[in-house]
């Protein structure tokens, strides 16, 4: 199956040996919005760099819109819009000129350009802050300004590096509104992120990542309904103590005593138990526990999340990384002096 991107077996291998892509392989059809997920470190945003032609890969192969992202990264970029993680704005224009800068450099110019910056303005919202210097925006204000000025020379393939990553919950559902209303245009998305409700909200489809690897592949419902049971998530006391004993004990008495129980998987505070018809079994291991002097320091049930089909694979859950305030300013948006 081929698509506006296809990835086979890509690997990437820094100078200093660290494994950071370990040939993955996935494709992305035209006009899908298309998700990435994992925790940092996963691979993310090497794999973004690689199919936005600014790291070369080590093995494997990757194409956006049929050329090659080693010999045609030219071509590629003519076609693509990037937003990376850090916001880069420059503070002492206005969003405006921000805007009408990236056309220029995009060589448009004229009426064009400027009915393209109004067109966008409206678009993320910023009509009133247009002719307002940067610097004095809000951080999500520079967010969509960044996204707004990756859409000026309308590219067909939009690639997003963790896009609301230290936004605020509102600044962050309003991004997400602009880039629904964006995919419905027509324009192709790839986002990576570490946010399970970005991708369970946006992308038809996604990869879950971790440590450079792929460990799941499919659309939001598919990955969950693999999950086919309910979540058990127990917590134990003395859990720093004990914990591995506890475990041990614990993971023992529910697959001797219960039927039903799908599977159990070790997790931060405890186990994982996948088991249907979660809620009537919660009371009869309580009890269980309780008899066989097993200490609870929490106990609750839920339906299949991303998080689940995450932890299933990994082991683990994934942990948001928020940045710092520093980093998140970006390398262009400091004043110059």
């Amino acid at each position: 199956m081929t698509g506006i991107i296809d990835v086979s077996q890509l690997a990437k291998t820094y100078g200093d040996g660290t494994k950071a892509v370990k040939g993955i392989s996935f494709n992305v059809s035209e006009g899908e919005f298309f998700g990435f997920l994992g925790p940092n470190g996963a691979g993310k945003s090497t794999t973004i760099k690689i199919l936005t032609t600014l790291l070369r890969k080590t093995s494997g192969s990757a194409s956006v819109a049929g050329f090659d992202v080693d010999s045609d990264g030219a071509k590629i970029r003519k076609i693509i819009g990037v937003q990376n993680q850090d916001t880069v704005v420059d503070e002492d224009l206005t969003g405006r000129e921000n805007m009408t800068l990236q056309g220029e450099l995009q060589q448009m110019h004229g009426q064009a350009l400027k009915e393209r910056v109004d067109e966008l303005l409206k678009i993320v919202d910023l009509v009133d802050a247009a002719d307002k210097r940067a610097g004095f925006y809000s951080g999500g204000m520079k967010k969509r300004l960044d996204l707004a000025t990756t859409l000026v020379h309308d590219p067909k393939i939009l690639f997003l590096d963790e896009p609301t990553t230290g936004l605020d919950p509102q600044s962050r559902a309003a991004i997400w509104a602009y880039l629904k209303r964006l995919n419905e245009q027509g324009i192709t998305i790839f986002i990576t992120t570490q946010y399970l409700e970005e991708v369970d909200r946006l992308c038809r489809r996604l990869a879950i990542v971790d440590l450079g690897e792929i460990v799941a592949q499919g659309t939001p419902s598919e990955l969950k309904h693999e999950i086919g049971a309910d979540s058990i998530s127990l917590g134990f006391e003395n859990s720093t103590m004990n914990g591995g004993d506890t475990r041990s004990k614990a993971k023992e008495l529910l697959e001797k005593k219960f039927d039903g129980i799908s599977n159990i998987v070790n997790s931060d505070i405890g186990l994982t138990v996948y088991a249907k018809n979660g809620g009537f079994l919660v009371p009869e291991i309580v009890r269980a526990f309780d008899d066989a002097k097993i200490g609870l320091s929490s106990i609750g049930v839920s339906s299949p999340t991303l998080d689940d089909v995450f932890l299933k694979h990994t082991g683990k859950r994934i942990r948001v990384e928020e940045v710092s305030s520093a980093n998140y300013r970006g390398m262009f948006s400091r004043r110059r002096r």
